[in-house]
């Protein structure tokens, strides 16, 4: 009788020790199916997931080619220790918001100001690049360490920083000093904003940094202000009369690198409406020409658009007198960004440019058709010396 009993305990604790875990699944399961995604207008190679207590971060395309997800969990530092996860499912467990910061690029900075975060920078690599007057404020206070160079950083003064994250970019995912970050514990997100095919895909790449310091609604705000502009700009241009024939880049030893028609640059010069001489060509990267086949094309361009690091057309034809021979140097309509610096020589647009393209766009529909910006001075773009 007494075996009978026992049995009979076994089976019910037996049952209800898998229908718990039946029941633990579903909840599970539940709460996955009622992720809510973060909208995103244009950008492709992020997404993040909100869950009831925490957000899955998922980073896509870092660089080309790349064949790995990365994938972090973000979790509200008021619940980090009510919520368990399976470390093993991700790169790394974040808590939010993050306090401590360092970033790897200019390009990322304006996030950071435009999120009135620029305080929680603690280090960059290459501090004297830095053009935003609040973050060359900090650096000057001795608030946000040197670094050395992206592609070596110096890890004994970035591990003394203890910041709760790091945002690296990387070319292919070989960088031995981001390995040596990984193994200390602190997190390495890639933000891969610039391998993006559009100028608003890049800038959508705020919103990531909006979840970083739970400002997911001020992203939101300050993205699509960007974006009003940029359509407003571009509907502006797109009735024009006269579209300007337009070229780019310069040579560089031998070669001339141009950007190819499928870029981001070459779509900021068809939204601005001028005709782009290299608009039919696609592929990845820049196109590499010689100097024969761009000469024959735009010798009689009307504009010439970035011409390398030359800020002079002293300097332009002391580099190759054959420039002197384009229509666009004799008529003297060769404008570059590399005029436009900050305070310790940073040239603004390799930091702002990428997160304000409605400011590069206004920029080249003022060069391209002055006429419908008649009030409007150029922020990136100057005419050479």
């Amino acid at each position: 009788m007494k075996f009978f009993q026992l049995r009979s305990l076994f089976l019910v604790f037996f049952v209800l020790i898998f229908s718990c875990k039946d029941n633990e699944v579903k909840k599970i399961k539940v709460v996955q199916e009622q992720g809510v995604k973060l909208p995103l207008k244009h950008a492709k190679g992020f997404s993040v997931t909100s869950y009831k207590n925490y957000k899955v971060l998922e980073i896509y395309s870092p660089w080309p080619k790349a064949d790995k997800t990365f994938k972090f969990a973000l979790v509200d530092k008021e619940n980090k220790d009510k919520v368990v996860l399976n470390s093993d499912d991700f790169e790394a467990v974040i808590p939010i918001p993050i306090e401590r910061i360092v970033v790897t690029s200019t390009t990322h900075l304006p996030s950071l100001e435009l999120l009135d975060e620029e305080q929680k920078l603690v280090g960059f690599p290459g501090n004297k690049y830095v053009s935003s007057e609040k973050i060359r404020a900090q650096i000057d206070a001795g608030k946000v360490r040197e670094l050395g160079k992206n592609e070596s950083i110096n890890t004994e003064v970035l591990l003394e920083l203890h910041p709760e994250v790091v945002i690296a970019f990387g070319i292919d995912g070989n960088n031995s000093a981001l390995e040596t970050i990984k193994k200390a514990n602190i997190p390495v997100i890639y933000n891969g904003d610039w391998v993006e095919g559009s100028p608003l895909a890049k800038a959508e790449w705020i919103k990531l940094f909006g979840v970083l310091f739970n400002k997911e609604v001020k992203a939101d705000s300050v993205y699509n202000t960007i974006e009003t502009e940029y359509l407003k700009a571009k509907k502006l241009a797109e009735h024009v009369a006269k579209k300007p024939s337009v070229f780019s880049g310069a040579m560089y030893k031998d070669i001339w690198y141009m950007p190819n028609g499928t870029s981001p640059e070459a779509q900021l010069l068809v939204d601005a409406n001028a005709n782009y001489l290299w608009k039919n060509t696609k592929g990845v990267g820049s196109l590499a020409l010689n100097f024969e086949t761009v000469f024959n094309k735009a010798k009689a361009a009307n504009i010439w658009i970035n011409p390398s690091i030359y800020s002079s057309y002293k300097d332009l034809e002391k580099s190759n007198t054959h420039y002197t021979k384009f229509n666009a140097f004799k008529d003297k309509q060769i404008y570059t960004m590399s005029n436009t610096k900050g305070e310790t020589g940073g040239v603004l647009y390799y930091e702002l440019g990428q997160s304000r393209p409605d400011l590069v766009l206004k920029d080249l529909i003022k060069i391209c058709h002055p006429e419908l910006l008649k009030d409007y001075e150029l922020f990136f773009f100057k005419t050479l010396n």
